[in-house]
């Protein structure tokens, strides 16, 4: 694995936008640089806490400290105007409700301790096999039953002159969900003055375990005027992508795109081949894949890039990872709705910055595993403008 030990120099460039409230219409005020607190409910008895991350162009991101979910993200459009661009609830409920638990699509949320699939649900390590909880199928999935996305995380709002942050921490004990050592997780949410939304993520071990954390926010940039995100324009910068079977897992292999439906060096609405997506008989339909970015050297630097021709917004995605996971909301089945949206196939996508899939199983994947003494730190941005 990739240690950086230190956040890279991010993209500069402040958006000149002026700002409305929470809603929509531009009101040509300024806004400030804040972040607030309020209830947002219990579980299981314990209060849960929303922080509203407000930057001085009038962009707002909402957060929970159970999960650690982005409920909650106002971007503008090609006018000015600001809408919520991701899928979530105005309410704890609608994450704790039954129609939500039986989909499971970890809507907006910090995932781990290892973000996607582990074939089998078990991998050994040091010679010792550990078991996982099989929560997809024969597989393991984001964790677990109770993985990083169903826990309650401890705040610590940060205000700078440039940037607002809010930093949560959580300690997953030795055994948690089958994963050996006490790791101590530590998430930044940070919101600067350049429209970007930056996640830094940092881990330390007492024991070797395997680590692999990413966040589950569900995009759809048309802010509610599309319920589907087909016509959005997808570039990602990979060559190769990594082979699965028809239930998710790798199989080894890194394919080449080009000539593929898997291709998106060049952008192309994403509904343009969606059930061409290799293999046309894997879970769900659709894109739900591994990308191999072009930085073997852990290099910070652009990820993807999504372009809405309704709004004109632009998502650029960010990161020193060695993957991103695109995911186009193929379980989605419209059985629950959240913010007023039915939550129907392919009405949000994931850009999940990562190491690749089971690759505690993979020799030849980049590897995961953590040793006392290193730190696991990595960063990704999710970078808003449009034209």
């Amino acid at each position: 694995m990739k240690k950086i030990l230190s956040s890279p120099m991010l993209a500069a460039g402040a958006l000149a936008l002026t700002m409305l409230s929470t809603g929509c219409s531009s009101n040509k005020q300024q806004s400030t640089m804040d972040i607030t607190q309020e209830s947002f409910g219990k579980v299981e008895g314990q209060q849960i806490d929303r922080y509203t991350l407000t930057n001085e162009n009038g962009m707002i991101v909402k957060i929970i400290t159970y999960g650690g979910i982005i409920t909650e993200l106002y971007a503008p459009d090609r006018n000015g105007v600001y809408e919520d661009v991701v899928l979530g609830f105005d309410s704890i409920d609608g994450y704790l409700s039954p129609e939500y638990s039986s989909v499971n699509p970890f809507f907006g949320a910090i995932i781990g301790r290892y973000g996607n699939r582990i074939g089998g649900a078990r991998f050994t390590l040091d010679s010792v096999e550990y078991v996982l909880p099989a929560n997809n199928g024969p597989n393991s999935l984001h964790g677990g039953f109770k993985g990083f996305d169903k826990v309650i995380w401890q705040a610590e709002p940060v205000k700078g002159e440039k940037e607002v942050s809010l930093k949560l921490s959580y300690l997953s004990v030795d055994g948690e969900a089958g994963y050996p050592g006490n790791l101590n997780v530590e998430v930044t949410y940070t919101l600067n003055n350049d429209n970007e939304l930056v996640i830094q993520y940092n881990a330390t071990t007492d024991k070797a375990t395997v680590c692999n954390l990413t966040n589950h926010a569900y995009f759809n940039l048309s802010g509610g005027k599309d319920t589907s995100i087909l016509n959005h324009e997808l570039t990602i910068p990979a060559d190769y992508f990594t082979e699965v079977d028809s239930a998710l897992i790798p199989t080894g292999r890194q394919i080449p795109v080009q000539a593929t439906p898997m291709d998106f060096t060049t952008s192309i609405p994403i509904g343009a081949r969606i059930d061409e997506a290799y293999p046309q008989l894997i879970m769900g339909g659709g894109y739900d894949h591994n990308w191999v970015l072009r930085n073997d050297s852990g290099a910070y630097a652009l990820a993807a890039t999504v372009y809405e021709p309704i709004s004109g917004r632009i998502l650029e995605v960010y990161s020193n990872e060695p993957g991103i996971q695109f995911y186009a909301g193929n379980f989605l089945n419209g059985s629950f709705t959240g913010k007023g949206r039915v939550a129907s196939k392919r009405s949000g996508f994931c850009l999940e910055t990562q190491h690749f899939p089971d690759s505690p199983n993979q020799p030849s994947f980049p590897s995961t595993v953590l040793r006392p003494g290193e730190t696991y730190s990595t960063t990704t941005a999710y970078k808003f403008s449009a034209q």
